[in-house]
């Protein structure tokens, strides 16, 4: 087994908190985590239909079977349990006594939201991090290897082929997941959506583009943008808003969860195709992206990352605003070095009168540079002071 990175965190908040959430995309690892953690509790999964319909005709009596708690996986599925364990948890002192698990990210839900609000503690779980994978010798050794697999554990775990197990991925996410959703009455234009959208990763999301490839109106498409981010499929990086007397841009800019994902939506069959691939330095930007979102999220930390650009075309593609210490970070999947990598960090430095800065690239050469720039390899991200 991979050990998580997230599993320390976890076993703080349970000596904090009474109930502890862990949410993020299926098959991220979230059960094997939780089980693990917690080997003594029992478990109780509410995609089973036995389960499930006891827990819905008969709560008071289902949530009564365990009165020293449980781990209740994919608990978003009965979410009337939650005025229940409202009263349940209001009543204890014991820490950790439940442990729920969703594929959803059910703080979205307003009805479930308020019952839990200061009762839960809250721990994001994405697929592993490319520290999780050399930890135990897995991660591939070429970075469009890396793109390719993506990070999901049944890839590495299961040893199970990207071009097998994507697709069947996405079949069973639209299937199982969205089509709960009542907003989304043709699946095939929700499909044709999604790899729109996975060609457009890293860049501003423009909404009015997209409707008019997909031939949908406005506000559909936004309702499938909050279903995307609400089960972990993609990711939003907001602007920062520190504009230093320049007209910025305001749209977020979107970035799959995982290349993995990306690759089977935009029909990419094997890695080498990656080589020479137009999207390379997008996809190569969301791995990073995310691999810093995971950073945080494993720590129990919302991640504080942001993109800055003007309306003259200077962009910095990550801003980490850490409780006041700014970091600029450039990315580039590029193996050399070239002089123009650093114009926008020396542009937004410049402006911002900021000392520090972190170029983040595929080569092998680590340089601290004159001016405070640090020039670095991706497989670094762990180990970075952000």
């Amino acid at each position: 087994m991979i050990n998580r990175e997230a599993q320390l965190k976890l076993l703080q908040l349970s000596n904090t908190f009474k109930a502890i959430a862990v949410i993020g995309p299926r098959q991220a690892g979230k059960t094997t985590l939780v089980k693990t953690t917690f080997p003594d509790k029992p478990y109780f999964s509410l995609e089973n239909p036995d389960i499930r319909n006891f827990a819905i005709e008969d709560p008071r009596g289902f949530l009564s079977s365990i009165p020293k708690g449980a781990i209740l996986d994919e608990v978003q599925r009965v979410p009337q349990l939650f005025s229940y364990l409202q009263e349940i948890l209001d009543n204890s002192s014991q820490k950790g006594l439940f442990i729920f698990t969703g594929s959803n990210n059910f703080l979205l839900q307003e009805n479930i939201s308020q019952t839990l609000a200061g009762r839960v503690a809250y721990l994001n779980l994405l697929p592993f991090t490319a520290n999780e994978l050399k930890s135990k010798k897995l991660l591939p050794k070429t970075d469009e290897e890396v793109l390719f697999k993506g990070f999901y554990p049944p890839i590495y775990d299961q040893k199970i082929e990207p071009i097998d197990w994507m697709p069947n991925y996405i079949k069973t996410y639209i299937e199982r997941d969205v089509r709960q959703i009542k907003n989304v009455t043709d699946l095939l234009v929700f499909e044709k959506f999604m790899r729109v959208l996975a060609g457009r990763t890293g860049q501003e999301l423009n909404l009015s583009a997209i409707c008019n490839e997909v031939d949908v109106n406005l506000k559909t498409i936004q309702s499938w943008i909050g279903i995307l981010e609400s089960s972990f499929i993609i990711y939003l990086l907001k602007p920062y808003y520190q504009n230093y007397n320049k007209t910025i841009v305001k749209r977020p800019k979107v970035y799959f969860y995982d290349t993995g994902l990306v690759c089977s939506f935009l029909r990419i069959s094997n890695a080498s195709q990656l080589e020479n691939y137009p999207l390379k330095g997008a996809i190569f930007e969301t791995m990073i992206v995310i691999e810093l979102v995971k950073k945080f999220t494993n720590n129990g930390i919302t991640p504080p990352l942001f993109y800055w650009r003007d309306k003259t075309g200077h962009e910095i593609d990550v801003i980490v605003d850490n409780a006041g210490k700014i970091t600029p970070i450039e990315i580039k999947s590029g193996k050399t070095i070239n002089t123009d990598f650093f114009k926008h960090l020396k542009y937004w430095n410049n402006l911002s009168k900021n000392q520090s800065a972190i170029l983040i690239y595929s080569g092998d050469q680590e340089q601290k540079r004159s001016d405070g720039t640090i020039v670095t390899n991706w497989h670094t991200i762990n180990d970075m002071n952000l």
